[in-house]
């Protein structure tokens, strides 16, 4: 009886979390989920089902299509440039210098503010203009003329994986710096006794070690990735054309500016099956990995 008693006071602690989590997770999904199958504009009261018609539609709409295309493009491309940033970065990190903790903060710092602001910041950076930051530098350095950094296409996506790069990086090797310094030094001395240099250390003690932290990692870059929208939207508007558009700012174009909900709907159903086909791919690759590794 008092177990039962104990399990009952748990279940009543969770409760309104669960509740919480219903409202504002559950029930929009549901509801999405509704919507996606009518032709519901945001003002009528009644819905008119359409069926499958909003998710063919997904597929002949040249921003989506362009939005689908980019946010992969940017999702993978900013994991990969932070993966093989981060865990460098965090390696000098670990090291005994005067100025550790001061370079840490320094690091760490661009996650802090909001994507939008460091954006907007970059805007004017990376304006292709001959007044935009850079290219008065690179005129004043090297007499280049000015670069379309935001009005090329291929150099709008790159300057947008590099600025999301530039942003997140930091507070990734952070997460790997937790991870190294709970790696125990025994290991190390071990190593050292049978005769392994620096890099054996690193490739067979530092880096099976940190596959959980890379998991981790990755799935949070991915994920974030993929829901990505104030930086393209601050640097480029989504230009030039639809060249990086990303699949949330189509989503919010869709079903605020031009009161497409059920057509909105629908891709977000889409979009939440493709984030979660991916963690689930990331995390269970990821995770047969790490067993490799042990």
């Amino acid at each position: 009886m008092a177990k039962f008693v104990r399990q009952l006071q748990f279940l009543l602690f969770l409760l309104p979390i669960l509740a919480i989590y219903s409202l504002f997770t559950i029930y929009p999904l549901v509801k999405s989920f509704f919507l996606s199958f009518t032709n519901f504009d945001g003002y009528t009261k009644t819905y008119d089902f359409v069926g499958l018609k909003n998710y063919a539609r997904i597929f002949v709409d040249d921003a989506i299509t362009s939005a689908i295309s980019y946010t992969l493009f940017f999702t993978f491309g900013k994991a990969l440039l932070v993966t093989l940033l981060a865990i460098p970065l965090a390696m000098i990190l670990d090291q005994k210098f005067l100025t550790r903790n001061f370079h840490r903060a320094i690091f760490f710092f661009p996650s802090i503010p909001s994507g939008l602001l460091l954006a907007y910041i970059w805007g004017f950076i990376l304006a292709p203009i001959s007044s935009g930051v850079l290219n008065n530098v690179l005129r004043e350095l090297f007499n280049f003329g000015p670069q379309p950094w935001l009005s090329d296409p291929l150099l709008a996506k790159l300057s947008t994986i590099v600025v999301a790069t530039w942003a997140i990086t930091g507070w990734h090797a952070v997460l790997y710096l937790a991870f190294l310094q709970s790696i125990p030094k025994d290991y190390y001395e071990a190593a050292s006794i049978d005769g392994a240099n620096r890099l054996q250390k690193i490739r067979f003690i530092t880096f099976p070690l940190l596959a959980p932290a890379m998991t981790v990692s990755v799935m949070l870059l991915l994920t974030g990735g993929l829901k990505v929208f104030e930086i393209p939207f601050a640097l480029t508007k989504g230009g030039p054309g639809y060249e990086t558009y990303s699949i949330t700012q189509v989503i919010v174009q869709r079903g605020i500016s031009e009161t497409q909900y059920g057509l909105a709907s629908a891709m977000s159903i889409v979009f939440f099956l493709i984030v979660l086909a991916i963690a689930i791919f990331q995390v269970t690759v990821m995770q047969r990995r790490e067993q490799g590794l042990q």
